[in-house]
């Protein structure tokens, strides 16, 4: 194996066992309240943990931007940048955090006006939302410090920290429900407590391992416009970029919605496919963003090249795993999922295209990786802009036609569009280290 190889798989499996952890957070929340006696409780945290979800994965910018500048500051190897990087990092995350504390209740509002749950789903909810939206400050932090441990090629401390956050969760959470005898509120507890444990480990954790950059560096510096002005620009880059993200995936659990309850059940089981392939392609990602952005701050062109022939030879391995995976056992894995007889004949008749979806949607990852490292924000966000136009082009033209066939028609085109996009840009157009 090459030295490239061993140095990309050493920072992308910590990173794709940190990511696999993710939905464990909400899958011991939706657990516990499923032995509460009453489905009320199980709507109200998929109700809260849905309005969570949307606000975290919109300001991912935190993790990303940090990951890029600091991947570069590692690459040049300046320290003193690195920690400069983190504290201005950490100061936009209080910031916006104090915003989400503050407009709390109206965004909340506005999202239950939107998915119009019972009034006891929606006060059971209330009370979820409200105890959690305190972890904000806490979550939005773990953020940054995550970007900035990725960028220092130190993804095992990522992982360490995300399996505390889960086992704090599942044990908190079970001796304030099952031993206290709180109910929704018992199961928002343990994840604030979960969720500030897991920020103050990673605190301790850069205490501990990053002392030697650590500095008196003065106030003035960090807040300085100058030195604010390419974090907030890389920022704001990839916060309308993962705003067409989120567009597109919430279009697909609405438009599943107006095709009925069955088509809505069907395309829930078949997006475990795409979630789980995302899992292990942000790891290979999260790499990417390391090493492209180490040769970018050490000004060094063959070493990037040598990480895409890498990055692209390990992905596409993995994407024809995949490809192999999803034709062999589909519908084997869709009949675990579910026993619905209607549900699993509409899912059935889609899996072609989830078998098509590993070799579409891989060069979407993997160059997002690239691009986040050499900071080609800019270019992110306009490519993902043309790939959603596609999308919802390809979905008015279609779906009169071919029904769900055509959302995910339009879905997989609007994976390739990013990843094909990416690389003419990237092929005519690279950025000049």
């Amino acid at each position: 194996m090459s030295p490239v190889s061993r140095r990309l798989l050493g920072i992308a499996l910590p990173a794709i066992a940190s990511n696999i952890t993710v939905p464990l957070l909400g899958l011991v929340d939706s657990a516990i309240v499923g032995h509460l006696g009453s489905a009320s409780y199980i709507a109200a945290v998929a109700v809260g943990t849905t309005v969570f979800n949307v606000v975290y994965w919109t300001l991912g910018f935190l993790r990303m931007a940090t990951s890029g500048l600091a991947a570069q500051s590692f690459g040049a190897n300046n320290p003193q940048m690195s920690f400069l990087i983190l504290l201005r990092s950490l100061a936009i995350s209080l910031a916006l955090a104090a915003l989400l504390l503050l407009l709390g209740h109206p965004l909340f509002e506005g999202a239950l006006w939107i998915m119009h749950p019972t009034p006891e789903t929606s006060q059971l909810s209330s009370i979820y939302f409200h105890i959690l939206l305190f972890g904000a400050p806490a979550m939005l932090c773990q953020m940054s410090l995550t970007g900035w441990f990725v960028g220092m090629q130190d993804t095992r401390s990522t992982l360490v920290v995300a399996l505390v956050q889960n086992v704090v969760n599942i044990i908190a959470s079970s001796l304030l429900v099952f031993g206290i005898g709180l109910k929704v509120e018992g199961v928002a507890l343990g994840t604030l407590i979960a969720q500030w444990t897991a920020a103050g480990t990673g605190y301790l954790i850069f205490r501990k391992r990053y002392a030697h950059i650590r500095s008196n560096i003065p106030l003035a510096l960090v807040l300085s416009k100058r030195g604010f002005s390419r974090l907030l620009r890389v920022s704001r880059d990839l916060f309308f970029r993962t705003l067409c993200l989120v567009s597109v995936m919430l279009f697909l659990t609405v438009a599943g919605s107006w095709m009925g309850d069955t088509t809505l059940a069907a395309n829930t089981l078949l997006m475990q496919f795409y979630l789980l392939l995302s899992y292990i392609m942000d790891g290979f990602a999260y790499a990417g963003e390391a090493l492209s952005g180490e040769a970018m701050g050490a000004c060094s062109q063959t070493r990037l090249s040598q990480l895409v022939h890498c990055l692209f030879g390990w992905g596409s391995i993995t994407a024809l795993a995949f490809t192999l995976a999803y034709a062999l056992g589909g519908n084997d894995i869709l009949s675990l999922l579910t026993s619905e007889t209607h549900v699993l004949s509409q899912a059935h008749s889609c899996l072609p295209w989830l078998i098509a979806l590993p070799l579409t949607a891989t060069w979407a990852f993997l160059w997002d990786g690239i691009y986040v490292g050499l900071t080609m924000t800019r270019q992110m966000f306009l490519t993902s802009a043309l790939a959603t136009a596609c999308f919802f082009l390809s979905y008015v033209l279609s779906v009169s036609h071919l029904g769900v066939h055509g959302l995910w028609l339009a879905f997989l085109l609007f994976l390739f569009v990013r990843g094909f996009s990416q690389w003419m840009v990237y092929r005519f157009h690279p950025v000049k280290i």
